[in-house]
């Protein structure tokens, strides 16, 4: 069962929708901060519902990587997280032959779950990630995100480039059409929730789980865009 199918399957669809750019336009203005459950930029994506780890698994993730692919999904791609690397792999490299991202949020959020991935991973992990995220002041909003019976407390956009390079947050904005101030709203607002789908217990027993599905996905995606850094 795959921790991040129904987020990066929802994000994927969002992405692929040829609407997605006029419904949930990007450079529009955002709050600050949103406190508790998803603010502007992810709930544009997923409409609001901050319980997609709550939901089946499986589900969407052959009907999404068959429109991607034409209809030929791999077999070892049903419902593991090598499939949500070909989904995400799908769309971003898609977009990029077109000649540049779209401008709506899901693709915004698309390009920003690879960059979250990749920060977990470069700090050791789920548990490595928590401890410094606790250990520079904000243990209240990290337990916040574990708990299954509290709403996420996002971060400060203002914060985020403690923890993001801020190269890396350019970058994002320059492929994709949005403004920086964007960017770190979406990554303030994404993080707690791939924390919250990755602790669906409200606790670390699924840590090793976790952190091979994160592996599985960055691996694929580096395979098919380009080592992330």
């Amino acid at each position: 069962m795959s921790l991040l199918g129904n987020l990066i399957t929802q994000v994927a669809r969002s992405a692929m929708d040829p609407e997605d750019s006029s419904r949930n336009p990007v450079n529009q203005n955002i709050n600050p901060r949103r406190t508790g459950g998803l603010g502007d930029i992810l709930g544009g994506v997923l409409g609001g519902n901050s319980n997609t780890a709550q939901a089946n698994n499986g589900f969407g993730l052959d009907d999404v990587l068959g429109g991607l692919m034409g209809g030929n999904q791999r077999t070892h791609t049903n419902s593991g997280a090598g499939g949500l690397g070909d989904i995400l792999g799908s769309v971003l490299g898609g977009q990029t032959n077109r000649s540049g991202f779209g401008g709506g949020k899901g693709m915004l959020i698309a390009a920003l779950l690879p960059m979250v991935m990749s920060w977990i991973q470069r700090n050791g992990g789920l548990g490595g990630a928590l401890s410094k995220i606790t250990n520079m002041g904000f243990d209240s909003q990290a337990r916040s995100w574990m708990s299954t019976n509290e709403t996420n407390d996002n971060l400060d956009p203002n914060d985020i480039t403690r923890l993001f390079d801020t190269t890396e947050i350019q970058q994002v904005a320059a492929h994709t059409g949005a403004n920086e101030a964007e960017v770190r709203q979406g990554l303030a607002e994404l993080l707690p929730e791939v924390v919250n789908q990755l602790t669906p217990h409200g606790n670390l027993d699924n840590e090793a789980e976790a952190n091979q599905e994160i592996d599985q996905i960055v691996s694929q995606l580096s395979s098919r865009l380009g080592t992330l850094k």
